[in-house]
C-alpha cells in the first residue's frame, strides 16, 4: 500500500504532518507534547483543565463562535488529554480547511482564560471526576494504572478534588506559557489539502517562542486491590502487566499477545471465559503502548463469586500460550492486527490520531512500518512474554458490597 505522506520540521521547531487523500474531507489537529505524565502530584489534572479552557474563547472568538465556525460549516470539533499529549481537532469538508486551521490555531495561541469561565469550568471538571468514579468500568481502568505505577503517574489523569481545587488561574497561565510554544507543537492534517499551504499557514501564524515540558521519573509497581461498592450488581475486574515501551521492538510482541488473549470474540479468553464457561458477558483488552510507560490489560465483568475463578483462568491461559502457541495461530493473529489497522486507516480522523501518537512516541513515519513490524514478531518472543506474566502483574476488582 502506497501513502502520500509529508513531514516538515519548521525553523521554530513545530512539526507539520500531512497525509494526502482524495476524499473531500479533512481532519486537522494541533497537539502539544504534554499530558498527565508531565505533571507533579500537586498539579494533577492541569493539562486536562487547560484543554477545557481553550474552548472557552479568544480575543476574537467566544466559545459559541468557536463551535459555530466549525459546526455551521459541516464539521465536528473536539479535543482530548492523554498521558503524553493534549490535542485539539476537527473534521470537516476539505473546502473549509482554512476555517479549521484558523479556529484551532487561534485556540492554541490566544486563549483568554477568563476568570469567571475558569471557576465555572473547575466545577464542570468536578462533575467529570464524579462521572468517572460512578462508572464501574472507567473507575476500574483508572485504578489499575494506580496499581501499576507510583504517583504521580499512578494518580488519575483528570486530577483529584484536592489538586483541582488548588490550581489558580495565574499558575495555569504560567504553565500554558511554558508548554504551548511552537517547538512543543505538532500540526497534523489528513485529507484533501495542500501540504505547501498548510506549511505556509504554520510559518505565518506561529513565531519562535521556546517552551519546555517537565520530565518526571516513572516508577513501576505491581499491586492488587479489591474495592467494595453498594448499588452495583456485577463485579468488574482488570488484570494488567507491564510490557516493553514504544521504542523497543518487543512492544509489537505485546500487541500480538494482547490481541491473542483478549481482543475480539475469537480471542482465547473470550472463548474460555464466556463461550465455554458462561462466566461473563464482556471480556475485552488492549495494549497501552507509550515511549515512557506501557502495559497490557484485560477487563472482565462477572459475578462477585466468580472473580477469583476468572482471575485464575486468565493466569492459566497465559501458561497455555507459553506452552502451546504455534506458528499457525501466530499468523492468524498477525492477520487480525494488520487487518484491523487497515480498516481503522479508512477514517481520516483515526489516521490523524495514529500519526500523532507515533510522532509523540518517536517518529510519525514509523507508522507506515506497522505491518512489517507486526509480521516480524517471533513466536518464541510471544511465548516468553506470556510465560513471564504470572511473575509480575497488577489486579483490581470492584465488587458488590
Amino acid at each position: 500500500m502506497k501513502f502520500d505522506f509529508h513531514k516538515k520540521i519548521l525553523k521554530n521547531g513545530m512539526v507539520v504532518l500531512f497525509e494526502k487523500r482524495n476524499v473531500p474531507v479533512v481532519s486537522v489537529a494541533f497537539a502539544v507534547r504534554n499530558g498527565g505524565i508531565n505533571e507533579e502530584l500537586h498539579e494533577k489534572g492541569i493539562s486536562h483543565f487547560i484543554e477545557h479552557m481553550l474552548y472557552k474563547g479568544t480575543p476574537t472568538r467566544d466559545a459559541k463562535k468557536i463551535s459555530e465556525e466549525i459546526e455551521k460549516n459541516g464539521g465536528v470539533l473536539n479535543g482530548f488529554t492523554d498521558e503524553a499529549i493534549t490535542a485539539y481537532w476537527c473534521k470537516m469538508p476539505s473546502k473549509h480547511i482554512s476555517v479549521a486551521l484558523n479556529v484551532l490555531g487561534d485556540m492554541v495561541k490566544n486563549p483568554l482564560f477568563n476568570e469567571k469561565e475558569f471557576e465555572k469550568e473547575r466545577k464542570v471538571i468536578f462533575e467529570e471526576i464524579k462521572m468517572r468514579g460512578d462508572n464501574p468500568g472507567i473507575h476500574a481502568l483508572d485504578k489499575i494504572q494506580e496499581l501499576l505505577y507510583e504517583e504521580p503517574l499512578g494518580a488519575q489523569l483528570i486530577g483529584t478534588y484536592e489538586s483541582m481545587n488548588s490550581i489558580k488561574r495565574d499558575y495555569m497561565l504560567k504553565k500554558f506559557g511554558e508548554i504551548y510554544r511552537p517547538n512543543n507543537m505538532i500540526l497534523c492534517v489528513v485529507g484533501d489539502a495542500s501540504f505547501d499551504e498548510i506549511v505556509k499557514f504554520a510559518e505565518k501564524n506561529f513565531g519562535n517562542e521556546k517552551g519546555k515540558v517537565p520530565k518526571l521519573e516513572v516508577k513501576t509497581r505491581n499491586e492488587s486491590h479489591t474495592e467494595k461498592r453498594k448499588g452495583i450488581d456485577q463485579s468488574v475486574l482488570v488484570f494488567a502487566y507491564h510490557v516493553p515501551n514504544h521504542a523497543d521492538k518487543k512492544s509489537h510482541v505485546a500487541e500480538v499477545l494482547s490481541t491473542l488473549t483478549a481482543e475480539g470474540m475469537s480471542s482465547r479468553l473470550f472463548t474460555e471465559i464466556r463461550e465455554k464457561r458462561n462466566l461473563a458477558y464482556s471480556i475485552s483488552g488492549g495494549a497501552n503502548i507509550n515511549k515512557d510507560f506501557s502495559y497490557n490489560y484485560i477487563k472482565v465483568g462477572t459475578t462477585k463469586e466468580n472473580v477469583e475463578k476468572v482471575k485464575s483462568l486468565i493466569l492459566e491461559e497465559f501458561k497455555k500460550v507459553a506452552k502451546d502457541f504455534d506458528e499457525k495461530e501466530l499468523n492468524q493473529v498477525k492477520e487480525q492486527i494488520i487487518g484491523n489497522e487497515n480498516i481503522s486507516m479508512e477514517d481520516s480522523q483515526t489516521q490523524m490520531m495514529s500519526l500523532l501518537s507515533n510522532e509523540i512516541n518517536g517518529k510519525a513515519e514509523d507508522f507506515y512500518d506497522f505491518e512489517k513490524d507486526i509480521r516480524g514478531v517471533k513466536l518464541e518472543d510471544v511465548k516468553k512474554m506470556a510465560g513471564n506474566v504470572e511473575k509480575a502483574y497488577s489486579f483490581f476488582a470492584l465488587v458488590p458490597e
